[in-house]
């Protein structure tokens, strides 16, 4: 199967299924001289993982990662960076009763028509638990644009048909508390989401919604014309995300309903900078960082498994058949997505200032 590595310089290859022994990455491209602990990754792994709180899957995973190689004395080594996750809380025996129903809005339809052998344990490769090697690249990249000054947020503006009504302030994004279950900005608005959430979940249903992700300090001039843009590359990052179904940039769709007049931004000059007197444009101008934040936002669809009686066919018999599913689901998958969301934020961001030569791809400034 192709397909699984990300990024050209900064290149990462996820493995592994989601009932399988493990799940990890292969991290190439990290220059020498990087401090790099277990701990700086399992920070990210810990919001990621399932089990938090009641609006997420009740399957139980410690997500513990081990790094296998590429860092030595706690610092990077310029080598090729392998971590590995186990799968702890593995319980296949559901889906070995239905293995021959394929679960609608899932991917196993797919993966059979296209590769006919497929692992069908909790959607194999197709899981969300392969997610785990992307946040774990994650906190790699997060760390090296730290080093540059460039941070990386993301919130839930919107679940289960409740949004936001007012923009928050990056300290609101920055300091979303950590028991605030649906990652929204607004704990007002968090409280209402959540409890929409759980009325669907109580009628055997799920919910989407959509995430917002933000880059501060980027510098400008990332990206290249044409085919590698930058907004192309996060596009094809966040597009990459299982459940995400749309991306958009700035004010993305909006600006189809709005005059150019509203949607340039002004450019003025302030102490000697150039500076942006709105950024309509999220950042990105010709396919190419402005200087300005990068702003996207996915939509996240519905999680596919629910509990509902649902229409597909049986491979095994060669008829229609019902499906009603049993097992751990998350609700809403959006809380979730948000350490995903800034882990792709990061890999391109850390992919281009290496390609750029923003970052030395060797070794960091005092390696030796």
């Amino acid at each position: 199967m192709s397909g699984n590595s990300f990024g050209k310089i900064f290149r990462i290859t996820t493995w592994g299924e989601s009932h399988g022994q493990a799940v990890g990455v292969v991290v190439d491209g990290v220059p020498s001289g990087l401090p790099l602990e277990e701990e700086d990754v399992q920070v990210e792994l810990n919001r990621r993982r399932p089990g938090k709180s009641e609006i997420e899957t009740s399957r139980k995973e410690r997500d513990k990662v081990r790094i296998l190689s590429g860092v030595f004395d706690g610092k990077t080594l310029g080598t090729p960076i392998q971590m590995l996750v186990e799968n702890e809380d593995v319980e296949s025996g559901e889906y070995e009763k239905r293995k021959s129903k394929p679960r609608p809005g899932h991917a196993d339809l797919t993966y059979k028509l296209k590769h006919g052998h497929v692992d069908y344990r909790g959607g194999g490769r197709a899981s969300g638990r392969e997610t785990v090697g992307r946040v774990a690249a994650g906190a790699i990249a997060k760390k090296l644009l730290d080093m540059k000054g460039i941070e990386i947020l993301s919130h839930v503006v919107r679940a289960g048909g409740v949004g936001i009504e007012e923009r928050p302030s990056i300290e609101e994004i920055r300091n979303v508390p950590e028991e605030n279950n649906m990652k929204c900005a607004d704990m007002d608005v968090a409280s209402r989401m959540e409890k929409r959430v759980l009325e669907a979940e109580n009628d055997g249903d799920s919910t989407g919604g959509v995430v917002e992700v933000l880059a501060l300090g980027a510098p400008a001039g990332l990206g290249e014309p044409v085919f590698d843009k930058l907004d192309a590359e996060i596009a094809k990052a966040l597009m990459s995300i299982g459940a995400v179904k749309g991306v958009e940039i700035g004010s993305g769709f909006e600006s189809a309903e709005r005059r150019g007049s509203e949607v340039n931004d002004s450019i003025r000059f302030k102490d000697g900078e150039i500076v942006f007197e709105t950024n309509t444009a999220g950042g990105v101008l010709g396919g190419i960082s402005s200087g300005a934040p990068l702003i996207a936002r996915i939509a996240v669809k519905p999680t596919p498994s629910i509990s509902k009686l649902q229409k597909t066919v049986d491979f095994e018999t060669g008829e229609n058949a019902d499906l009603r599913l049993e097992g751990r689901f998350d609700p809403n998958i959006c809380p979730r997505i948000v350490p995903v969301a800034e882990s792709m934020m990061a890999l391109v961001l850390a992919d281009l200032m290496l390609r750029a030569g923003k970052i030395n791809p060797d070794k960091l400034e005092g390696g030796k």
